[in-house]
């Protein structure tokens, strides 16, 4: 039987925790989370067919908390591996679907921050793998904190929205991105949209697992000028999902703090693009920073 996981991406303070807790109360899903598997191991250990390899990826694996707390049963996995391909996705499977099997679930997943960067990878190893996108209002996720850490925040925001539409567009059938608004204001029709997704029945349990009133809900601690260049740096891509920008009177008092602001942000935000390009995944092209698409996206309006 294929395997089928779920995995859940997007940004911190996007909603990942929140569908992973619903998810995880249907019957037939077992969602885990911070296994870091894809983002700091595929690719690292060489070809995992040397037993050497093998033993290398599996010690550094077994030294991170999430992989201990799935339980795993080392001499079971090296068994099962050597039966199967020998490949990342094979051995990263076979930890979560060992764990998902001990719960009496039938299909895993995994929640982590920037797995989307690896969508490629993934699908080619689990051809019937599906993923959720979490994306939620810029203005809303960023804090206002040390100058530069909005702009930073910004970049970070502008490629992942980049990235949830070239990946969308590129996996039609398999990528779904989902408004943090859209859970937070509709939660169950979003919810029902969800499982027909993934391709599952759905169930009242999902809904229950987490009270919406006790979500993380937009706490609106940015300062105006922060406000204002984050709708300028990411202007198209909240066009394109329809965060719309919001009016602001010109006050020439405030235009010698905007100025400051502004310039600490920029350098905010080429700080990112510079450590962006070095901690990127090779088979993430800029193809991906120039597509886009509409389709398969739960909008909150």
């Amino acid at each position: 039987m294929p395997e089928r996981p779920i995995f859940i991406g997007g940004l911190s303070y996007s909603g990942k925790t929140p569908l992973r807790l619903m998810l995880n109360a249907h019957p037939s899903l077992n969602i885990t989370r911070r296994t870091y598997m894809w983002t700091r191991f595929y690719g690292r250990y060489g070809n995992l067919d040397h037993a050497a390899n093998f033993e290398r990826c599996l010690t550094a694996l077994l030294a991170v908390k999430g992989v201990r707390e799935l339980r795993p049963d080392v001499a079971r996995i090296r068994r099962e591996f050597r039966q199967g391909p020998p490949t990342y996705g094979h051995l990263f499977a076979l930890f979560h679907r060992h764990f998902a099997e001990r719960q009496g679930k039938p299909r895993w997943g995994d929640q982590l921050g920037s797995i989307e960067q690896y969508a490629g990878p993934i699908f080619t190893a689990y051809p019937e793998a599906q993923m959720i996108h979490m994306i939620r209002d810029p203005r809303q996720r960023c804090l206002s904190g040390r100058r530069g850490t909005v702009g930073w925040e910004a970049a970070r925001w502008r490629e992942s929205a980049r990235l949830a539409a070239h990946n969308q567009e590129r996996y039609p059938e398999r990528y779904l991105v989902v408004q943090y608004e859209a859970l937070l204001a509709r939660p169950e029709p979003t919810l029902r949209m969800i499982c027909a997704f993934l391709q599952e029945p759905f169930q009242l349990g999902v809904l229950e697992a987490v009270r919406v009133e006790e979500m993380d809900r937009p706490d609106h601690t940015l300062s105006p000028h922060d406000r204002a260049f984050i709708q300028a740096y990411t202007k198209a891509e909240m066009r394109r999902f329809q965060y719309w920008p919001e009016a602001e009177p010109p006050r020439r008092r405030q235009w010698p703090g905007r100025l400051v602001a502004w310039a600490a942000n920029l350098v905010g935000a080429a700080a990112y693009s510079v450590a962006g390009r070095r901690t990127t995944p090779r088979h993430f092209t800029n193809e991906s920073r120039q597509s886009g698409s509409k389709r398969g996206v739960i909008v909150h309006g």
